[in-house]
């Protein structure tokens, strides 16, 4: 139960909070965590050439971010209860905006890759306190009946603006590459003034936390999202990303177990039992299988296979993006009205055929063809996040907004660290046989062409630590004058895993269903829809 702070003088009440700035202010903050995500890779070939990273060592500056993010979701959503949202925003602003600036510092030396894998961790961090905190702000400052076209309009600018990484990073990284770090800095500064001008108020309980399941957590997650990020670099037949994998779900499990006994826990798994909430997680997994990994996947592809530069990968990727928020206005008006699960179906679908279209068409190596596939594709993933985030929070009326956003958000990283997983195995495993087959039809024998085919995969995906087809050899030369057959082997390869995407969709549809329908516009009893935000202060 949310407690009320007095307020001053009993002339003077909390200042009402401005919805149109807070919802900027929000906005504005998490832009830096969306645009990471995407950013850092384009700088990757300067990074490693400057600071004499192996690229396993640069993949391991990527996933700690991504690793950092997966593990402290939760808290962070925790956090933004017993503290309040406000403060734990500008909090997590401040580790996010500082972390940054850090990594743009990195010194030259053997050093390098330990800080740089350090303050990429503390900057995932700063993310998983920032994003559910700022996710709650949003949802007190508006009443229930707006509340899902002010998400809508959130997750759209916030998921369009991942687009905006790699056209900024290939801007910034022809100054140098230590800006994409350092360009945080204005945005965070915008962030927290227009924080401090919305006047938002903080809601808090008077609770413990949970430090032991905190830890079970981070670890079970850590652990088990790691297992899957290394798996193509380890091989899933190796016991290390087994021990991970089974490991971190093994304490997950140790997790629960303490959470369903512990008087307060840090996730009140309780919110299992709504039936809606159930199916609003599991679109939300099979959704985000795509939505995330389609990044690498389609930018690489655009590269390889269209041989685009970095830029025009990322125009290639903007057509997704227009589909993306122009259904994300259209879902939130959705929701409002006739609840989560018509606009989730709708997604689920066009999202299946979008994929399945865009998947059919990657071997005409045309990007302008390959526009209105992708904007379908886009369009479902943008009918389905944001709403289904809405009511899985509107539903979950036993638990807190910023609890309940730290487990969506948890369940959307976890499904993009195990999509990342699955589907860059699936390439891998299709690039290899298909440029086998292309070295044998030239000549090449079958135990040299299919090592061959087997670095030239890893190359491509970013496993290899070197180009081991370098030394001017018949199948080096084979391999060069093949590239035009390579190119079209990626895409081929590329058409497995849009179909997969386009399966998990499909599978995102058959849990829609399982939604109970209706709308969630149900306030909390503690919190009148005229001024919730007022009642539930405890301000600073």
């Amino acid at each position: 139960m949310y407690t009320k702070q007095q307020a001053g003088s009993a002339q003077e009440g909390p200042r009402r909070p401005s919805q149109s700035v807070a919802l900027a202010a929000m906005m504005f903050a998490v832009a830096m965590t969306f645009i990471d995500q995407t950013i850092v890779a384009i700088a990757t070939p300067d990074i490693v050439s400057e600071l004499g990273l192996s690229a396993s060592g640069m993949q391991w500056v990527v996933n700690a971010y991504l690793l950092s993010l997966a593990a402290f979701f939760a808290l962070g959503g925790r956090l933004a209860d017993l503290l309040g949202p406000r403060r734990v925003v500008v909090a997590g602003t401040l580790v996010f905006v500082v972390s940054s600036v850090l990594c743009g510092c990195v010194p030259s030396g053997d050093f390098a890759l330990t800080w740089l894998i350090v303050f990429r961790s503390t900057q995932g961090l700063g993310a998983a306190l920032l994003f559910p905190a700022a996710l709650a702000v949003v949802v007190a400052v508006f009443p229930v009946e707006r509340r899902g076209r002010a998400l809508a309009l959130f997750f759209g600018v916030t998921g369009a603006l991942t687009a905006l990484g790699p056209l900024l990073g290939g801007w910034l990284t022809d100054w140098t590459w230590r800006a994409i770090f350092w360009v945080n800095v204005p945005v965070a500064i915008v962030a927290l003034i227009l924080t401090a001008l919305a006047h938002v108020s903080d809601r808090r309980r008077d609770e413990p936390l949970d430090v032991r399941g905190a830890v079970l957590i981070a670890v079970g997650m850590g652990a088990s999202v790691l297992g899957f990020q290394q798996a193509s670099a380890w091989g899933w037949d190796s016991v290390l990303t087994w021990v991970c994998i089974v490991g971190g779900l093994a304490v997950l499990w140790l997790f629960c177990r303490y959470e369903l006994r512990t008087a307060h826990p840090l996730v009140k798994l309780a919110v299992f039992r709504d039936r809606a909430f159930v199916a609003d997680g599991l679109v939300l997994f099979f959704a985000m299988l795509a939505f995330v990994p389609l990044f690498f996947f389609a930018s690489v592809y655009a590269q390889v296979s269209l041989s685009a530069s970095p830029n025009q990968a990322a125009l290639y990727l903007l057509y997704f993006f227009v589909g993306f928020a122009l259904a994300s206005q259209w879902g939130g008006r959705i929701l409002d009205k006739r609840g989560a699960r018509p606009t989730m179906k709708i997604g689920c679908v066009v999202g299946a055929v979008g994929f399945a279209l865009w998947a059919g068409k990657l071997t005409d190596l045309s990007m302008h063809d390959q526009w209105p596939y992708a904007a379908l594709a886009g369009a479902g993933i943008g009918f389905i996040l944001a709403p289904a985030s809405t009511d899985a929070v509107n539903r979950a009326i036993d638990a807190s907004y910023g609890e309940v956003t730290g487990i969506t958000q948890t369940i959307r990283n976890y499904a993009a660290s195990v999509g990342l997983a699955l589907f860059g195995t699936l390439l891998t495993h299709r690039m290899t046989d298909n440029v086998t087959d292309t070295l044998q039809s030239r000549g090449v024998p079958s135990g040299a062409a299919e090592g061959a085919a087997r670095n030239v995969a890893e190359a491509i995906t970013g496993n290899a630590d070197d180009w081991q087809l370098s030394d001017g050899g018949p199948v080096a030369r084979t391999v060069q004058d093949s590239m035009s057959a390579i190119r079209m082997d990626f895409a081929e390869a590329n058409q497995w895993v849009f179909y997969g995407m386009a399966i998990a969709l499909g599978i995102g549809y058959l849990c829609a269903l399982r939604h109970p329908g209706g709308t969630s516009g149900t306030e909390r009893a503690d919190e009148p829809s005229d001024d919730r935000s007022q009642t539930l202060d405890r301000s600073s």
